[in-house]
């Protein structure tokens, strides 16, 4: 896994581009060559190709607690490369003749095995999240199902349910879900959505209030190209909810239905929303006591950041769509403490210009940006020049590192997620109307996986394996509660340690819905246990739901930047 490995990638896709005059396999030559003579350089991280063809493009990703990817697409477009299982065939209103073809899959990143699961209205361009029993929710989509509610459990034969009697309110097309304190999950926007509300329906009010959010439509730069859809939605620390769209922000109390502050703009002019779409993570929360503040209210505050990266100028899609005139996309990446009284934004440059990117929180507290394109905007056909180098950012230091390349072009539609393991999982890409395998850009349905830098220090030092969570029965997790947490590694080799939970998300277009990460407070010195090689660490279990919102976490221990395999939790 050293770097060398890069060199021997860049070389393998150099000779089989030249050997091949296919045109577009030249043109990708070019993308690489322009991308980079970075490919001569030693790069850290390493890609493997997980799996050819999964059936589907893997627009929506999402990670179930017992470690399935669900990865869906659209599914009014025609056929996919997978069948229902034992010839089942849907007939559905929208449909003039029956489709027999599956649209969404489970995967198994272990075994590299692939189910069809069941798809009976269009989830095109949806939004979605888990709830805190770990099955997956998804909302909205296209036409017929741009109101229904769809239920996924994690267990090993179950399939979608679509609920229709207690769906949305209002149709979300391009929204976006967030996870609350509550349990409930608040989804917001969508085109010409200028709204909010809440799922599940457990009261009335669920189901007959929906919440007006003129922001949104402030928002908006122009209704055909709005660039503040699939809005950047972030639970604060305390308890409210940051959005952002196109180019500023807002800290919304749900609740009440009030804004309760107004950020400044993001400077430089970029539109971030799709279809300029950037990309945002909230930045690990740290949890330990000297990161407590005391506000003016003499409420203890954590404080929180948010890392907005990429975008493209407003007008970019026009320019693509119209005149085939393809724009550089965004270099500028702009951090904010959302929870400060005068909150400035902060702003720093990729080394990479990149639109449609994906931003994933690495288990060691990293920012890993992957996918998307240096020229363009999101949309059919609408961007020139892959970004194949994924990039990491220390938020510790302000630092980025561009890493090693992949060989795949990633563009529109293309979706990333953090393994248990450790490796990032990502797929996608489809700029086409419909499946096209010949295509400028074709229709991808690989899915690859990318080790980050850390599997490149495991070759000199060991990683540390999870071997107990006491008293954690069942592996559930109590607000506030101390737990130990037991945990092997090689004699020796004991450095630095840190704790971290990561809550799953829900990616599309460019955006982590609910992704999370908390470091934990630790106890105390590490205790050496009496067998040789084991170890215990006394952590602290997240005080608040607005800090950890009802779920299930991966679980990590990080010793000297080396991450141990997640261990699930539930916080309840």
């Amino acid at each position: 896994m050293d770097a060398s490995m890069c060199k021997k990638q860049w070389s393998k896709l150099m000779k089989a581009t030249m050997e091949r005059q296919n045109s577009v396999c030249l043109l990708i030559a070019i993308c690489c060559f322009s991308n980079l003579a970075l490919g001569s350089q030693d790069l850290e991280g390493k890609w493997k190709l997980l799996k050819r063809s999964i059936g589907v493009s893997a627009m929506h990703m999402a990670l179930l607690p017992n470690d399935r990817i669900i990865a869906f697409d659209r599914s009014h477009f025609g056929p996919s490369n997978i069948t229902l299982p034992q010839g089942k065939c849907i007939k559905g209103v929208e449909l003039e003749t029956s489709d027999c073809y599956a649209h969404a899959v489970e995967f198994d990143p272990i075994t590299r095995k692939v189910r069809p699961l069941t798809i009976q209205t269009d989830t095109w361009c949806s939004s979605g999240a888990l709830l805190a029993n770990g099955v997956l929710v998804q909302t909205g989509g296209y036409r017929l199902g741009e109101r229904v509610v769809r239920y996924l459990k994690p267990c090993s034969d179950c399939d979608w349910e679509e609920d229709h009697q207690n769906g949305l309110i209002s149709p979300r097309w391009y929204a976006s879900n967030q996870i609350l304190p509550n349990g409930k999950i608040i989804v917001v926007g969508g085109r010409f959505q200028f709204t909010y509300e809440f799922i599940p329906r457990t009261s009335d009010s669920d189901r007959k209030i929906l919440y007006q959010l003129p922001f949104l439509k402030e928002t908006m730069h122009s209704p055909k190209i709005p660039n503040n859809l699939y809005p950047f939605l972030h639970l604060s620390t305390d308890g409210n909810l940051f959005i952002f769209a196109n180019d500023r922000a807002i800290l919304l109390d749900y609740v009440n239905n009030r804004v309760m502050k107004n950020y400044p703009v993001m400077p430089g002019g970029i539109s971030r929303n799709y279809p300029s779409t950037g990309s945002s993570v909230l930045l690990p929360v740290n949890l330990s006591s000297i990161n407590v503040h005391i506000n003016n209210n003499n409420k203890p505050v954590v404080h929180s950041q948010v890392l907005i990266c990429g975008g493209t100028l407003p007008d970019s899609n026009e320019n693509a769509a119209e005149a085939q005139i393809f724009l550089p996309a965004a270099k500028s990446c702009g951090r904010l403490t959302i929870t400060a009284q005068n909150p400035k934004w902060e702003m720093e440059e990729m080394p990479l210009n990149r639109v449609m990117g994906d931003m994933i929180l690495l288990p060691t507290g990293d920012v890993l940006i992957i996918n998307g394109a240096a020229k363009g905007t999101a949309g059919w056909g609408a961007a020139r020049e892959p970004v194949l180098n994924p990039v990491i950012y220390c938020p510790k230091i302000n630092r980025f590192r561009i890493l090693c390349p992949s060989l795949i072009p990633r563009l529109y539609h293309s979706t990333a997620h953090l393994l248990s393991d450790g490796r990032v999982l990502v797929g996608g890409s489809n700029p086409n109307v419909n499946y096209n395998f010949s295509a400028l850009f074709p229709t991808e349905l690989s899915l690859e996986a990318f080790y980050p830098p850390y599997f490149n220090l495991m070759s000199n030092r060991s990683r540390p394996s999870i071997s107990t969570v006491k008293p954690g029965a069942f592996l559930k997790l109590k607000y506030t509660e101390n737990f130990s947490l037991g945990f092997k590694l090689r004699s020796g080799d004991l450095g630095k340690i840190f704790v971290t939970m990561v809550a799953p998300s829900f990616t599309t277009h460019s955006f982590a819905m609910n992704q999370r990460l908390l470091v934990l407070e630790l106890h105390g010195a590490v205790q050496k246990s009496h067998t040789a090689g084991d170890y215990i660490v006394q952590c602290s279990a997240p005080p608040t739901a607005a800090l950890a919102p009802p779920g299930y976490y991966q679980l990590f221990l990080v010793n000297d930047g080396v991450p141990s395999k997640a261990v699930w939790v539930q916080m309840k």
